[in-house]
């Protein structure tokens, strides 16, 4: 009898958790410069709106045991762990429009939202 040895296959490689676009990155640095200096914006999902979720956005004071440090073009992020799998490859955006601006959500794992945009599922 022979043996066969087969080399394992190499993972493959997985997205980044996520990333933010220029304008979501310069928007955190003026953020983080001025009225929430020391503090770390901390990412969720919570069950909220007629799809069922929401994203979750707020600044903590530092990382907590259950949350990803997300660094990207040299910005820091907190991603509750609990979310990553719904967050997995998600790209954060900062849109100016005539009557807002805000932080928006390109989420390759959403399979819709809601009418209104509040709320998405997967």
């Amino acid at each position: 009898m022979s043996a066969t040895t087969e080399t394992p296959k190499a993972p493959r490689a997985l997205p980044p958790l996520m990333s933010l676009s220029d304008a979501a990155a310069e928007r955190l640095r003026a953020l983080y410069a001025k009225g929430e200096q020391g503090k770390l914006l901390r990412i969720g999902v919570k069950t909220k709106g007629c799809s069922g979720l929401a994203y979750d956005l707020g600044f903590v004071e530092a990382a907590g045991p259950g949350d990803e440090v997300v660094t990207d073009k040299g910005v820091t992020i907190l991603v509750d762990r609990k979310a990553t799998l719904y967050l997995i490859g998600t790209m954060m955006d900062y849109e100016v429009k005539p009557m807002s601006a805000g932080f928006v959500f390109v989420n390759p794992n959403e399979k819709g939202r809601c009418g209104c945009g509040e709320s998405f599922h997967v």
